[in-house]
């Protein structure tokens, strides 16, 4: 609840500590992230000091507003207030949606501001433009049901990672490498993990963000995804949101717009798909796995029942493929609370592997897992047995460095597992390794520039004493693009799905 002796005229929105104007003498931002009015969520008109605000928070006479010119500790103390509001307005309703929430944070942003107003313009105050009261609509929605100071960064549009450095500094990487300092989201550590503790309770599942419990992974609207650690296992507070600027994309798209693929190795790599073949897909992080697996899935046929597994949800097939009749189901990993069962896990925690073995019985034809990291690899495995044709990502320095990485994985189910199970376990269930390459060019003026292909793909099948026998299909290029090599042992099966080999292979 709002304290009875809050007075929201004293809030010094736009002044320091000696009572000066905290207006910016220069209206441009001066960053990637400075608060932009046409996303204000202010949803209607309004008029204010004059000026009329329309329904999109866009002025008739609309000037810049920096981010840096907010108070950002009073931007908290209005977060706090609309916090209660919001909490009392929705104490007792049942199944409230994420829409709802944000309908009545909204209402309730802009009747604190317009009492603000209304208190500083009959006490003679004309500072709070209208423009700046957009900029502070948005600045205390993001703080409340966003992403705080974070929020236009991930929404800028350039962006591929943000890296929050404490309270010292933020850097930002775009999709060509290009790296950004800019000034940090928090003024003090508390107030980081302040911010990431309310990601986390928002995020629901047991997610918490503690000393007892430093380390965060988090799905985040839009389809970024953000890990931090901190105290007391970092020195200071450490984050990296990574953002997909490339969700709904086809084979097609990433041959002809981006480059990632020769209409060669499209035209293979659908028919492998269609024709079942389990694929999975490595790089280095940052490669393009995940924008590549997407583009994959979106040829599997539409007949074809489809789960995904992850820890966080990121492919969002169920939303990309929606309109199919058997529309995908996307499954996540639950951490659990901090308490542990009798069987010495934390109480209430799913895991891939449990999500997997449930799956058996979802009548399932593909299953797409995020990505492997470690045990899990050894029922992903198994399941593929049941639905051939399965998606995967996975890191590695190059295709033959994902079978040691794979094999690693499945070790790590246990001390019954030995290097030949999970070698031959590889050779009968993995058809494709496709890699992905990210190279970075570095300019003379000292520009860097990234791009990303895919430039070698494997074939596998059982060899001598059940190890895999690896087929180069395609390797490097003079340009380090992929170009046909040895055509795989299962040709025949890419020609009855309609493939054309690529020329020399007929």
């Amino acid at each position: 609840m709002t304290e009875p002796d809050t007075d929201l005229s004293t809030l010094p929105i736009l002044r320091g500590s000696n009572g000066r104007d905290r207006r910016p003498t220069r209206p441009t931002p001066r960053r990637p992230g400075a608060i932009g009015l046409a996303a204000s969520p202010v949803a209607s008109p309004r008029v204010t000091n004059g000026a009329t605000l329309t329904v999109n928070g866009v002025l008739d006479a609309p000037t810049d507003t920096s981010a840096d010119v907010l108070d950002w500790a009073q931007v908290r103390s209005f977060r706090r207030i609309a916090a209660d509001r919001l909490a009392d307005e929705l104490r007792g309703s049942e199944g409230v949606t994420e829409q709802r929430r944000r309908e009545v944070g909204r209402r309730i942003i802009q009747q604190i501001l317009d009492e603000h107003v209304r208190a500083a313009y009959q006490s003679g105050d004309r500072s709070l433009t209208p423009n700046i009261q957009a900029a502070l609509a948005k600045a205390i929605f993001d703080a409340l049901l966003g992403l705080g100071r974070l929020q236009p960064l991930v929404d800028n549009d350039r962006l591929e990672n943000v890296e929050v450095f404490g309270c010292e500094k933020v850097v930002t990487i775009d999709y060509h490498g290009h790296t950004e300092e800019l000034p940090p989201v928090a003024d003090t550590e508390e107030e980081l993990r302040e911010m990431l503790a309310n990601l986390a309770s928002r995020a629901g599942a047991e997610r918490t963000f503690t000393e007892s419990n430093p380390v965060l992974h988090l799905a985040l609207p839009g389809g970024a995804r953000l890990a931090a650690i901190g105290n007391p296992v970092a020195a200071e507070t450490a984050v990296n949101i990574r953002v997909h600027r490339l969700v709904n994309v086809t084979l097609e798209d990433l041959t002809v717009e981006h480059e990632t693929l020769t209409p060669e190795l499209a035209a293979f790599l659908r028919a492998a798909v269609q024709a079942r073949r389990s694929i999975l897909v490595a790089g280095v992080p940052n490669s393009g796995k995940t924008t590549l697996v997407r583009a994959l899935a979106q040829a599997i046929d539409p007949a074809d029942k489809i789960a995904t597994f992850e820890t966080e949800y990121e492919l969002r097939l169920n939303e990309l493929l929606a309109a199919r009749v058997r529309k995908p189901i996307a499954l996540a990993a639950r951490p659990g609370g901090g308490e542990r069962g009798p069987d010495g896990r934390p109480i209430g925690e799913i895991t891939l592997n449990d999500l997997l073995e449930s799956a058996l019985r979802l009548n399932l034809n593909r299953m797409i897992v995020g990505e492997v990291r470690g045990s899990e690899a050894l029922t992903m495995l198994k399941v593929a047995q049941t639905a051939p044709g399965s998606l995967s990502t996975i890191h590695s320095r190059n295709a033959r460095d994902a079978i040691e990485r794979l094999a690693t994985c499945v070790l790590e189910a246990g001390a019954h597992i030995t290097d030949h199970l999970a070698y031959r376990l590889i050779a009968h269930h993995i058809d494709l390794i496709v890699h992905v390459k990210l190279r970075t060019i570095r300019h003379a003026d000292g520009r860097t520039d990234q791009k990303r292909f895919v430039d070698e793909v494997i074939a596998l099948e059982p060899g001598e004493r059940g190890a895999p026998a690896i087929t180069d299909v395609f390797q490097p290029g003079p340009q380090g693009v992929a170009v046909p090599g040895t055509p795989p042992p299962w040709m025949d099966d890419l020609v009855d799905v309609g493939y054309a080999p690529a020329e020399g292979w007929a």
